[in-house]
């Protein structure tokens, strides 16, 4: 399984940074996780990575906050699936079904294709789902997250039902129960993960730096 960050607040050269997320996922099937702030940048970054938005058979939203989802309608297609939790708005639910093939709405754990699963919506505040990613050789599992509002603790607690915790890969948020990330193999801090710096460093021997442009296979 492959992933490759198209949208986040720092980009490699060539690329364009801004404040939000998305990430594509190649699995037998490719799904885009979150869609960034703003179309314009989420499709020039596509562009420059050699992505078509028609080639994307999934889109899975975390939570409905705007620099996750601002960018949702340059990748709307006919032909594309949309996984949302439930506690997204009719308005943005209506709005995602006029473009889309169809709107799936998540509450709890699910399969999304074989190999990648939802946690299902988590919080109390802000909700959110994050994913679930097998690993090739089967080491384990790899949670994508958006923002983890919910609390990365929380997620990495109900990822576990799909196997044993490998990597996490996103957004932390404002997390800093940092000792608790020993225990993975993989760690990816993006986005809006205030203790980023402190976690390169901590882990530098397997943290990997998130930029729009990076590559990580799993």
């Amino acid at each position: 399984m492959k992933l490759r960050i198209v949208y986040d607040n720092e980009a490699k050269e060539g690329l364009e940074s801004d404040w939000g997320f998305s990430c594509l996922i190649e699995a037998g099937k490719r799904i885009l996780f979150d869609t960034g702030a703003s179309g314009e940048i989420l499709s020039r970054n596509m562009q420059r990575l050699g992505i078509r938005k028609e080639e994307i058979e999934i889109i899975v939203l975390s939570h409905e906050h705007w620099d996750h989802i601002g960018g949702l309608s340059a990748v709307l297609h006919q032909n594309v699936a949309v996984y949302v939790p439930g506690s997204f708005t009719k308005r943005t639910k209506k709005g995602i079904e006029r473009k889309a093939a169809e709107v799936l709405e998540v509450s709890g754990p699910a399969d999304i294709v074989p190999g990648v699963h939802t946690t299902g919506e988590l919080g109390i505040g802000i909700k959110e789902q994050s994913l679930v990613l097998e690993t090739k050789g089967g080491e384990g599992v790899v949670v994508l997250t958006g923002c983890a509002h919910p609390g990365l603790e929380n997620i990495l607690e109900a990822a576990k039902v799909f196997g044993e915790l490998y990597g996490a890969v996103g957004g932390f948020h404002g997390f800093d129960k940092l000792k608790r990330l020993e225990e993975l193999k993989m760690i990816v801090p993006c986005h809006c993960t205030v203790r980023k710096e402190e976690i390169l460093r901590m882990y530098s021997e397997k943290a990997v730096r998130c930029e729009a442009g990076e590559r990580i296979k799993i």
